[in-house]
């Protein structure tokens, strides 16, 4: 893709992003949240395909847009509400939230713009699946499996919280 190109893909995916980012925290309908939620997954995962990070925008792809905002959407679906335009509350509380996300947003430019980043010279992995698969599955085994595990635990956990206790 050409230089010109990438930018204008890059600022599309950023705008689309935030776009749909703000409309998560902007809309009163929690369902219509949750597919913002998705859309924002989406544009994040087009964003790591631009840094050439293929494998990480597979995984953002998968995991996040497909099944994290999936469940996330059936789990309001499955919860009964007799109306659902307005789930998500508000209060006057906004005005506040807006004036500290403005100086947290300086805060981050000042940093952004006094930072010397420094670019690397180091060439992209062309194949970064197998490369990532063998070091995951070799140096950082121990550190992979406890992942694995603790993931298990926290699945079974949230299934004995939606099923609830059953008294004697």
């Amino acid at each position: 893709m050409s230089e010109w190109g990438s930018t204008v893909a890059f600022y599309s995916l950023a705008a689309i992003t935030l776009a749909s980012a703000i409309g998560v925290v902007r809309k009163s309908n929690l369902v219509h949240s949750a597919l913002l939620l998705a859309l924002c997954f989406v544009g994040v995962s087009g964003l790591y395909v631009l840094l050439h990070a293929e494998f990480l925008a597979a995984v953002q792809l998968l995991i996040y847009s497909g099944a994290v905002a999936v469940i996330v959407v059936l789990g309001i679906m499955l919860t009964q509400r007799s109306n659902m335009n307005d789930t998500n509350q508000s209060n006057d509380r906004s005005r506040w939230a807006a004036g500290l996300c403005g100086l947290i947003a300086l805060l981050l430019l000042s940093v952004i713009a006094t930072t010397p980043w420094h670019v690397s010279m180091a060439m992209a992995i062309e194949n970064s699946a197998p490369f990532i698969a063998r070091i995951l599955l070799t140096e950082y085994m121990i550190a992979f499996e406890v992942a694995a595990v603790l993931l298990l635990a926290a699945m079974v956990g949230a299934i004995v919280l939606a099923k609830g206790v059953e008294e004697e």
